[in-house]
C-alpha cells in the first residue's frame, strides 16, 4: 500500500473537515476521482513559502541522488524508517503534508492461486472522508512531489493487505501539518493517533480498477462474486 485511492468528496468537504486555523490557499481544478494512480497530480495539503495550500502535487518522490542511480520514484514511505532514512528524513522535518482521500484500494491474493488477485475498496465505516499522512518535497529542485506514509495493518484489515495508509482524524491531521510540533514516535502515530481497522469497512470491487484509464463510480461498487 498504497497504490491506488479515491478522492470523490468535494474540496469544500475536506476544507470543512480539516478546520484549519490557518487560511488555506486552493489552486488547480477539483473533480471527483475514483482511481487516483501514481505519477499523476493530486491535490495535497502542504506548506509552500509558509502558506498552507491545497494544490496539485505529483504522486512519487525521487531526489536527484536517487534518480542518478536510475531508480524509479517511490510512492510510499514506511513510518518505521521514514524519520531516520536518508530518503525521507528531510521531508519528515520540513515537508509534512496531508492527502485528502475518500478511500483506497488493495489487492488480495487468492489462497488457491497467488497470481489471482481480487481488488477491495477500503473506506471509513461511516463513509467519512480521510486524511492520509504524507511527505511533500519542499526543496526547489525536488518540489512538487509527495509520498504517502504507510503502517502495518492489523486485525481484519491485515487479511486484505499487510500495509495501510496512515489515515489521521482531523485533530491529529492538523497537528501533523504543524511544523512547530514534533510528531509523536512512529509507533504512537500508527497505533494511537491514526484510525485503526475497526474504523474501516471493505468490499470486493471490479478488477476494472486495475486499468488507470477507468475512473468512475462503478469502481467502488461491491461485486457479487469476488475471486478472493
Amino acid at each position: 500500500m498504497c497504490g491506488r485511492f479515491a478522492q470523490f468528496h468535494s474540496r469544500d468537504e475536506f476544507l470543512t473537515a480539516l478546520r484549519s486555523e490557518t487560511a488555506v490557499i486552493t489552486t488547480g481544478d477539483w473533480r471527483s476521482r475514483y482511481n487516483v494512480a501514481p505519477g499523476t497530480p493530486v491535490p495535497v495539503f502542504h506548506f509552500h513559502d509558509d502558506q498552507l495550500q491545497l494544490a496539485p502535487v505529483d504522486w512519487g518522490y525521487a531526489p536527484a541522488w536517487w534518480r542518478v542511480q536510475g531508480k524509479p520514484a517511490l510512492i510510499n514511505a514506511r513510518f518505521e524508517t521514514a524519520a531516520s532514512s536518508r530518503m525521507f528524513a528531510p521531508l519528515w522535518k520540513h515537508g509534512r503534508a496531508l492527502v485528502p482521500a475518500s478511500g483506497w484500494f488493495e489487492w488480495k491474493k487468492s489462497p488457491d492461486n497467488p497470481r489471482l488477485k481480487q481488488p477491495y475498496f477500503i473506506h471509513s465505516i461511516d463513509r467519512q472522508l480521510l486524511f492520509f499522512a504524507a511527505l511533500c518535497a519542499t526543496d526547489p529542485e525536488e518540489a512538487g512531489c509527495f509520498v504517502i506514509i504507510t503502517a502495518a495493518s492489523h486485525d481484519g484489515l491485515a487479511d486484505i493487505h499487510d500495509r495501510r495508509p496512515l489515515a489521521l482524524p482531523a485533530a491529529a491531521a492538523r497537528d501533523w501539518l504543524d511544523s512547530r510540533l514534533t510528531p509523536p514516535p512512529g509507533d504512537m502515530l500508527a497505533d494511537v493517533y491514526s484510525l485503526q481497522a475497526e474504523n474501516f469497512a471493505w468490499l470486493p470491487v471490479s478488477p476494472a480498477v486495475g486499468t488507470v484509464h477507468n475512473d468512475d463510480a462503478s469502481l467502488i461498487m461491491a461485486i457479487d462474486t469476488p475471486k478472493a
